[in-house]
């Protein structure tokens, strides 16, 4: 039997916000990192909180891959060019950028404030920009690389959060810009629109719902499939975008969403109507 390779062995991957925030489930960017070295690539593990960068560092390493930790201000360009050294130093280059950065905050155009806007914009579009801007040249330089940037079902479905849904729609934009400019540099740029995941930070802001109450409701209520989705669905599809078996996608925004996108409310208000009311 011919041994299996990792989809992404041998490559140098930098995935954004690849901490967590503590609690049960996994986030997209961790669960993102560890499938990332689990699939045979070098990561550098890129968040502001150090303990958290460290921790999932020490599972990565603890399952045998290797990571380095790189901390920093991604909305700060000089943090970005610096995090991109980083990887160089380390590792000697970069191959795959996941952009995973993102935050969100509850409110429509009429009461959320500027300067929420502006945080949410910084957070989750200015860093896959500036992120993008330093590893770029040097996917350009050797002709190849992969770029996946996370965005959201959000920016196409209304939910009250008029922030995040104008940087996840942005991002979406800038994905198929971003594979435009760079693709006969050798550059493949890709999106995933995650769907209602249920991550620790979900689960740490719900407040009077257990957390295995709203799980339930998540799964049962989240699409067609009726399960639950989590970091770990976000990560095995980045880990495919950035392999050489989509050498021949680009430009595309991959769901991973439990068919959410595929239907609509009315044609789920069959399932919807068995499932009780959060906080029942």
């Amino acid at each position: 039997m011919v041994e299996r390779r990792g989809r992404v062995e041998g490559k140098v991957a930098i995935v954004t916000g690849a901490g967590s925030t503590p609690g049960p489930g996994i986030a997209t960017g961790r669960g993102t990192a560890i499938v990332m070295a689990s699939e045979g690539a070098r990561v550098l593990v890129a968040d502001i909180r150090p303990d958290r960068a460290e921790e999932t560092r020490s599972i990565i390493e603890g399952e045998g891959g290797t990571a380095a930790v790189f901390v920093g201000d991604l909305t700060q360009a000089a943090d970005c060019e610096a995090m991109v050294r980083t990887a160089l130093e380390a590792f000697g280059t970069v191959d795959i950028l996941v952009n995973n950065i993102a935050a969100a905050m509850p409110g429509s155009v009429v009461d959320t404030s500027e300067v929420d806007f502006d945080r949410v914009l910084d957070v989750s579009l200015r860093t896959t920009f500036l992120a993008s801007k330093h590893a770029v040249p040097v996917m350009a330089a050797k002709r190849a690389g992969a770029i996946v940037n996370i965005g959201s079902i959000a920016a196409f479905r209304g939910g009250n959060y008029v922030g995040y849904a104008a940087a996840k729609g942005a991002i979406h934009a800038m994905t198929i810009d971003m594979a435009y400019s760079h693709g006969r540099q050798g550059i493949r740029v890709n999106a995933i629109a995650p769907g209602h995941l249920t991550t620790p930070m979900l689960l740490a802001n719900e407040g009077q719902t257990p957390a295995t109450e709203l799980r339930q409701q998540m799964a049962n209520a989240a699409g067609l499939l009726g399960t639950e989705g989590n970091g770990w669905d976000v990560g095995w599809a980045v880990a495919f975008l950035a392999s050489d078996e989509a050498r021949w996608i680009t430009g595309v925004t991959l769901p991973v969403d439990s068919g959410i996108m595929s239907v609509t409310p009315l044609m789920m208000a069959p399932q919807l109507r068995e499932i009780p009311p959060l906080g029942s």
